[in-house]
């Protein structure tokens, strides 16, 4: 069974929803807007009813500063929810996951999250399609269904091919923008040229896939969305690319690497590997987990100075 509970701030601490207000007022001049409510939404499954009442005031909301209900009136001139896309990571879902889990110590629950906006006034649907243009950011978000789920389990249908994106190399400067818009990609006109050029190099198109990957790696979320997704078959066409995977493998396996395989397990074996076999004594490790700091020595004005050189993702 799915549960669902609407957390909105009160309305005295709605810092939020004034300042999106004040944006949509001055900046879009949307002038007949004159009020508006944002609502966290939350949809819970596998968890029991006494556990999901338990977590409503301790894992949901602050009793102090929210007001809790497991039903809201759709009562205002507009109203539509916000969520991220599938494969998007959503730090607000995971983290109530992670902490219910703490509270029952039994099996992890899902937790599904959106933002649900409801706009008063003289509206027009101009007006709600501008609002909706500036609140939804369509390289990691969605328009959401305000319809309660049967189930949060999402079944994906397993492609047998990959799709060719046939003329991709031939098509001109609009029809690469209409793709970009199209396909809702984050790279801009520049950098879809830019990969037309590399694609009429190898003579050929590319797939759908491989446009998709390029995407991902460019935005802001690709350590969540790609570097961090388990690989559990792949195959290489060219025999060097064959050559180089086979080779990390056999790394693991002297190392005694048992985490799943990933982008980031490829991007970081080297480094586990030299320090494995204790050749990377200039190493500083700390506990940051997205940087990488290496002991230099630095001439400054004629002198040596002990730096630490810092490689931030």
């Amino acid at each position: 069974m799915v549960y669902r509970v609407y957390v909105e701030k009160k309305s005295e601490l709605a810092a939020e929803a004034k300042s999106l207000k004040n944006d949509l007022v001055n900046l879009l001049q949307i002038k007949g807007l004159k009020d508006l409510r944002i609502i966290n939404r939350y949809d819970v499954e596998n968890i029991d009813k006494e556990l999901f009442d338990y977590c409503k005031g301790t894992v949901f909301s602050e009793p102090q500063l929210d007001t809790v209900s497991e039903e809201i009136e759709m009562n205002a001139d507009a109203v539509f929810a916000v969520e991220f896309l599938p494969g998007q990571f959503d730090l607000r879902a995971n983290s109530a996951e992670e902490c219910i889990q703490l509270i029952s110590k039994g099996e992890r629950p899902t937790v599904k999250a959106a933002k649900v906006y409801l706009l008063y006034g003289d509206l027009s649907d101009g007006d709600i399609a501008e609002i909706k243009k500036y609140v939804i950011n369509p390289v990691e978000s969605r328009e959401a269904t305000l319809e309660k789920f049967d189930t949060l389990k999402i079944e994906y249908d397993i492609p047998t091919t990959v799709a060719t994106l046939d003329g991709f190399i031939e098509l001109s400067e609009e029809g690469l923008k209409k793709m970009i818009d199209d396909m809702g990609l984050a790279m801009d006109i520049d950098d879809i040229k830019f990969c037309q050029q590399y694609f009429l190099s190898e003579k050929r198109d590319p797939t759908i896939t491989e446009i998709r990957m390029i995407d991902t790696y460019w935005s802001d979320h690709c350590r969540h969305t790609t570097f961090l997704t388990t690989i559990d078959s792949v195959k290489f066409e060219d025999e060097l690319l064959q050559s180089a995977y086979d080779r990390y493998i056999k790394t693991r396996e002297e190392i005694g690497r048992t985490k799943p395989i990933n982008l980031m397990d490829i991007g970081t074996i080297a480094a586990k590997y030299l320090k494995a076999n204790g050749k990377l004594d200039k190493l500083d490790e700390s506990e940051e987990i997205n940087a990488c700091t290496v002991k230099i020595d630095v001439c400054v004005d004629g002198k040596d100075e002990k730096w630490l050189l810092l490689f931030k993702k």
